[in-house]
């Protein structure tokens, strides 16, 4: 019989191969970090078994389930085995006792968990089934937003090279949250730029959980730097409970010289291709202005990529000033960093930060 686990012992991952057994859509929207997916049922199967049960009833849909599932049963036994193999460095040429564990999880821990556990174990892997699922999962994710972290908020207008910053940090052993890293993206209308696809907003949280938690269980009382953001990252949101707290943490925000900074966002972005920085300046244009766009657009076409910063720098600019005076926590720390480099001003913060 599978062994039942709590949800909460998730947050921070599992040293246990994680599998969740739902749909791929169901998994593509949000899933434990680090879990691999084996579904039951595609989308289409889980809609038909779905169908049946509504319209006839639960023994129905249980026989269309096993019609539709019986001729796949050993390639999701065979699809586990290469899982297992690649997450404990196994070498698949050679037999196996399987005796590490398998979790697994379906969105309330019910029939398809069940389900597989059942194949799983009748193929000889030891099985753990997370009580709740990823339902109870979730709960555990949202409460925790909601506990105290002790923030410490680094911001900066646009080019200060706050992300840079936040890496010097961390490589000094302070305890960091990149939110643009988890987002994949970096915040501005050219934040996609060279990133991969977003994750959804519900998988973000999932990452987001992951990262407090770890540094959370290190140390509770420990400082944690995180970029200052608005509520929105792209289309990742900041959890609302998160998100207070950070407004309502010190700051310490990064000045720097204006060529200092348009030198540094030439540099970021220049080497990404004209088209699509022309379609990251057009879809400034209602917020920036027709006219002060077509002159980007056309600096751009002559290489003047200083131009090109100059000009939308200062919307962004108006747009932070903005957001800081919204801010519940006026206890903001001005620091220039005109004449330092990102690990020379990472180490000055960190002396800052223990005052």
């Amino acid at each position: 019989m599978p062994q039942t686990t709590l949800a909460a012992d998730y947050l921070i991952g599992s040293p246990d191969l994680v599998v969740d057994v739902r749909t791929p859509s169901e998994f593509e929207r949000g899933h434990i970090p680090g879990a691999v997916n084996i579904p039951l049922f595609d989308d289409e199967g889980r809609a038909i078994v779905g169908t049946v049960y509504h319209k006839q009833s639960k023994e129905a849909a249980v026989l269309k389930g096993l019609e539709l599932v019986g001729p796949t049963l050993a390639d999701k036994v065979k699809l586990l085995k290469r899982f297992y193999n690649k997450f404990y460095s196994l070498d698949p040429s050679k037999p196996q006792s399987y005796c590490n564990p398998v979790t697994l999880y379906c969105w309330r821990g019910g029939m398809r968990s069940n389900s597989m556990a059942w194949l799983f174990e009748t193929a000889g892997f030891k099985v753990n089934l997370i009580k709740g699922g990823y339902k109870a999962y979730r709960t555990e994710v949202l409460n925790l937003f909601s506990s105290d972290f002790h923030l410490i908020n680094l911001g900066g207008t646009t080019g200060t090279k706050k992300t840079i910053i936040l890496a010097e940090l961390a490589s000094h052993g302070e305890a960091v949250i990149d939110l643009e890293l988890l987002a994949n993206h970096k915040g501005s209308a050219f934040g996609a730029l060279g990133q991969p696809p977003q994750p959804s907003v519900e998988f973000f949280e999932n990452k987001l959980a992951f990262e407090l938690k770890r540094l959370h269980d290190q140390d509770p009382s420990q400082r944690i730097w995180v970029e200052d953001e608005s509520r929105h990252v792209g289309s990742c949101f900041i959890p609302e409970q998160f998100f207070k707290q950070m407004q309502a943490a010190p700051m310490i925000r990064i000045d720097s010289s204006l060529e200092n900074r348009i030198n540094y966002l030439v540099a970021e972005y220049g080497l990404y291709p004209k088209l699509e920085l022309e379609k990251a300046l057009k879809s400034l244009v209602r917020r920036v202005g027709g006219d002060k766009i077509n002159y980007a657009l056309e600096a751009l076409e002559t290489n003047n990529l200083s131009a090109v910063v100059a000009t939308v720098l200062p919307y962004y600019d108006k747009a932070y000033f903005h957001s800081i005076n919204q801010r519940e926590n006026k206890d903001i720390f001005l620091f220039d960093s005109t004449n330092l480099s990102p690990a020379e001003t990472a180490l000055q913060l960190i002396k800052l930060g223990k005052k």
